[in-house]
Order: C-alpha cells, then sequence, then structure tokens
C-alpha cells in the first residue's frame, strides 16, 4: 500500500527554475539568436525578471508561476539551452530549446520545447504562451509533481521483534512519532521533502528519517483544472525504506519499565553491555523528556569512581589508608560526610564503599591535581561527544575556578554534569576496563554517526590495569559493607551510590538532592537517577536491585 503525496505546479507557464546551472550560449549578436541564448540563460540561473524583459506579452503574474512551478515540481538543478534558431522572416524565427531537470531525490527529467520569437520595436524576444513550459501543455491545464511514499521500513530490537508498536512509553519515546512535516522540518532533511510529507519528528524515527521512509515514485503528469490527470509525462520509480535494527533488548528493557514502575518522582535507567557499548535498555518516567541521553544532572557520589580511578593510577590501592574524618576544610569551605560520619582513618576500599566526601575532596587536592583528574575523567568519557545514534548530551567536567570548586567537583559537585547514559558508560568502563561510547545502532551505522559539529566518536579508550584491578575491589565493597549493603542486590552487582546536591536550600535545611546508582553485574552495566529523590541509598538503588533480579 502506498501513501500518495501531490505536489500541484502553478498554472501552464514557463518551465522552472533556479541555482545557477550550467547552459550552452548561443551569442548572435543583436538578432534572434541572441535573444534565444539570453533567455535561455537566465532560465537556468531561476531570473525570472530578466525572462519577463525578453517575453512578448508575458501574464501579468509571470515571475509568480515561474517561482511556484519550480518549487511545487522541487527542481533542485536545472539547464535550459537554445537548440536551434530559424531564419527570421517577416518579425519572426523559429527556435527550439531542450530541458534538463533535476527533481526529487535526483531524478532527471528532460525534453525538447518550441521557442517561438517575434520582433518587437527592433527586440527580439520570446513570444509567450503556454505550451512554451512544455509543448503538451494547453491553455487551463497545469504541471503536477506526483509522489507516492513506500511503507515506512520498522525500527527494530536486537532480536528483530518491531519496536513501532511497543506499549512501552519509553521505548515509544525513544523510537520517535510520524508525523506531518513543518516547512522548516521538510526544508532542513532537504529534497525530496516538501511541508506535509510524512516523517520522523522525534527519536529514531527523525534521526534515520531517510533510511526508514526510503524513496518516493514520482510521476510529472498534465493535470485539467480540476486535478484530474490528463497525462503523464515521465515516470519514475521509487525505492523502499531499510529497516534499522537497534542494540534494544526486550527482556532488559522490559526490566527496566517494571523497575521505574512503581516510583512517583522523575526517573531515568539506562543499562549497557559493557563489552560492546550497546544501549541495552532507556527507561524514563513520566514521558515527554529523554532525561536518559538528554538530562543533565551533577553526578555526586557516583563520580568518585573517576576520582578513585585518579588515586590509584597515581599509584594508590585499594588497600592504601586514607583520612575519612567528619570534616574537611578546603579553601575556607568545610566540607562534611553524609550524617557527619567519621571513619578515622582507613583503606581506600572502605573510604569509596562508605562514600567519604572528606576523603576525596582533600586527596583530590592534595595528591591529584585538576589536571590529572581531568584526564582520567576523560578516559570514562568526559567532556567527549557521545554519538550514540540518537542526540546525546556529553558528560562535563569543566575547569574550576580555585581548589574550592575543585574539591566539590571531585565528588560529583560544583559545575561537574552528567546523563543518566554517560553515567553508566562509567559504570560500564569500570566493568570491562574499556570506555566505549555507548551506541543504540550496530557498529557500522555508529562508525558512520557524527555529531552537530560533524564530529564522529571517540574510540574506545582502555583503563590502565591497575585502575581496573581496584574498581574491581572498590565497587563490590559498597555493596557488600558499604552505602548499599542492606539494598538486596544479586550476588555479584558492585556499584556506587549517589546523592547529588541541587538547587537552592530552604533556610536551616539541606539542599534538595537527585539519588543515584550506577553499577555492573557480568556484562550488564547501568545507571538510576530519581531527581529530588534523597539519597542514592534509599531511592535509587532499590530501583536498581529490582532491575537487576527482572533482568534474571
Amino acid at each position: 500500500m502506498r501513501r500518495s503525496h501531490v505536489v500541484v505546479a502553478a498554472i501552464a507557464t514557463v518551465a522552472v527554475l533556479a541555482g545557477a546551472g550550467a547552459v550552452w550560449l548561443i551569442r548572435g549578436g543583436e538578432g534572434p539568436e541572441g535573444a534565444a541564448a539570453r533567455y535561455a540563460d537566465a532560465w537556468s540561473r531561476g531570473d525570472f525578471a530578466a525572462m519577463r524583459g525578453l517575453t512578448d506579452g508575458p501574464p501579468a503574474d509571470f515571475e509568480t508561476r515561474l517561482t511556484r512551478t519550480r518549487d511545487d515540481l522541487g527542481v533542485t538543478r536545472q539547464r535550459y539551452a537554445a537548440a536551434s534558431v530559424g531564419r527570421p522572416k517577416d518579425g519572426k524565427a523559429g527556435g527550439s530549446y531542450s530541458a534538463e531537470l533535476t527533481l526529487s531525490a535526483g531524478r532527471t527529467w528532460k525534453y525538447t520545447g518550441a521557442l517561438p520569437l517575434v520582433q518587437r520595436d527592433g527586440d527580439w524576444r520570446v513570444a509567450w504562451s503556454p505550451d512554451l513550459v512544455h509543448p503538451m501543455l494547453q491553455e487551463g491545464q497545469r504541471l503536477r509533481a506526483a509522489r507516492a511514499w513506500p511503507d515506512r521500513a520498522e525500527i527494530q530490537a536486537a532480536d528483530g521483534s518491531s519496536l513501532n508498536a511497543s506499549p512501552s512509553g519509553s521505548v515509544q519515546q525513544f523510537v520517535g512519532p510520524v508525523g506531518a512535516l513543518s516547512a522548516e522540518a521538510a526544508a532542513k532533511i532537504g529534497p525530496p521533502y516538501q511541508k506535509g510529507d510524512p516523517g520522523g519528528l522525534e527519536g529514531l524515527q527523525r534521526q534515520y528519517e531517510r533510511r526508514l521512509a526510503g524513496t518516493p515514485a514520482l510521476s510529472v503528469q498534465i493535470v485539467g483544472a480540476d486535478g484530474t490527470p490528463v497525462k503523464t509525462l515521465q515516470r519514475f520509480g521509487g525505492s523502499d525504506g531499510k529497516p534499522l535494527r537497534t542494540t534494544l533488548d526486550p527482556k532488559v528493557q522490559r526490566a527496566a519499565g517494571e523497575a521505574l514502575g512503581a516510583v512517583d518522582k522523575p526517573a531515568s535507567l539506562v543499562a549497557l553491555r559493557p563489552s560492546t557499548g550497546e544501549v541495552l535498555a532507556v527507561a524514563n518516567k513520566p514521558g515527554g523528556y529523554n532525561r536518559a541521553l538528554m538530562g543533565q544532572y551533577p553526578p555526586g557520589s557516583t563520580f568518585k569512581v573517576v576520582t578513585a580511578a585518579a588515586l590509584v593510577a597515581g599509584g594508590m590501592d585499594a588497600g592504601t589508608k586514607v583520612p575519612c574524618p567528619a570534616t574537611t576544610t578546603v579553601g575556607g569551605r568545610t566540607f562534611k560526610n553524609y550524617k557527619h560520619e567519621d571513619f578515622g582513618t582507613i583503606p581506600l576500599r572502605e573510604a569509596f564503599a562508605h562514600s567519604c566526601n572528606t576523603t576525596f575532596a582533600r586527596l583530590a587536592v592534595d595528591k591529584l591535581g585538576e589536571k590529572r583528574l581531568a584526564q582520567v575523567a576523560a578516559q570514562f568519557g568526559f567532556n567527549a561527544p557521545v554519538i550514540a545514534g540518537l542526540p546525546a548530551v556529553r558528560a562535563a567536567f569543566p575547569q574550576n575556578k580555585d581548589d574550592t570548586s575543585f574539591a566539590s567537583a571531585s565528588f560529583g559537585q560544583g559545575q561537574v554534569l552528567t546523563s543518566p547514559l554517560n553515567m553508566a558508560g562509567v559504570a560500564a568502563a569500570a566493568a570491562s576496563g574499556t570506555w566505549r561510547s555507548p551506541r543504540v545502532v550496530d557498529q557500522a551505522l555508529a562508525a558512520k554517526a557524527v555529531d552537530a559539529k560533524g564530529r564522529a566518536p571517540e574510540k574506545p579508550h582502555r583503563l590502565e590495569p591497575a585502575i581496573e584491578r581496584a574498581l574491581h575491589s572498590l565497587m563490590p565493597a559498597v555493596v557488600s559493607e558499604g552505602t548499599a549493603a542492606g539494598v538486596g542486590f544479586p550476588s555479584g552487582t558492585a556499584g556506587k551510590t549517589g546523592t547529588a546536591e541541587f538547587g537552592e536550600a530552604a533556610e536551616g535545611a539541606d539542599p534538595p538532592t537527585h539519588a543515584w546508582f550506577i553499577g555492573y553485574r557480568g556484562d550488564l552495566a547501568f545507571a538510576v537517577i530519581v531527581e529530588g529523590g534523597g539519597t542514592g541509598a534509599e531511592a535509587a538503588a532499590p530501583l536498581a536491585a529490582r532491575f537487576l533480579k527482572g533482568v534474571r
């Protein structure tokens, strides 16, 4: 079945045309040959005002007719040439022209027409009549480019099942709607698209519009005043769209959606396959905004995965003794642990497990320095474009103005911003030892993707072996003995809680916080955020545990 979309050209007029096209010039002084050459040249350039000056008896709306004809036929390039001019007799001369018009999707329509010339007041001009546009066109008839779009190809899950009719709101947000394009949207996609054509409005439908839609069949017709076809002048075949196979795993996606089912605050969950970077699930609640890919949040203590990696790369290991006092002061600002906990001097593994802000703020300033932490953050995808096959924001670790702001950044506060997709990528890097740019389509398509500035995906970053070993000790401790010990995760889970302050605090109260949990289990990595949810252990970690149990 085909959905037809018809574009009606202006009433029969002179044939089309905009844009500069090549033209064969006949130079013959002031005779009919020169007039014919100038006319063909102006026609090729789309200079309708110049054409009017060379036309005998043009209609009042001459330029408007030509402009509408060009636009409605969807001409993208044209070449007109005066083919021949006969000897003048009694102020008249016969002539002909050749036309080569490039229509939508690069289809070329060629024909020849008559170019009669008359002499008026000593100047030669082209005599206007409706059949100047095409030799078979008569008064009251119009040209029409009739298009028929093929049935749109499917967007598929990793197992080949269709996602187009999925009952999941998150999946439908991921896939995106199809609807009538605005003039602006059609122009952005480019030919053969026109206002009113069916097209992807958001999500994968928009990102892979040309692949999914295929190419419409096209016929150039003469129609009567009522739109009834009189004659078809040219037919061009179309091509079917190609299905888009995504990396979404229906089982993992279902578990993600069910995990967020009971939450009453805005939340998101992203799951990746660490060994490949494939996005297995994207869940948002509520719909309407893809916070999983486009949301920007301070990561809070989940960023300690990165800071710990930098400390290990600098010579520490999981057993290195570090101080974890209740408070510490950097540049005049006092930093504190959750509930002012004081653990004394303990191994780095325990400081990480108990999420000691004071430990990481102090060590970052005293042992790392901003330049080194920024370098390690880059290994985990910060400040790099994320080209997943869909628009996605980059994780940002900006330059800090002083030690105080740097200390805050070391445990994911200050100006550090990230998304659930980015943080799932951090967890995946910790799991596999290699950071990979997340992707939602197959490797071949992902390799061709670029962001809005034309940048290609980052190549995989192999973490230093010492970092991988340390994180495989630090992150399991969070679940076995640290901040997420009482959540009830399945065996083999490793992760990190995060409680990220945002906004302004009411007088006498602590600032509101987003709740985070990132982690991995086998070849499955994930990130969960609950906006304004409180602590990561209380709000996000239970959702992550429910998700993992649903996947099993």
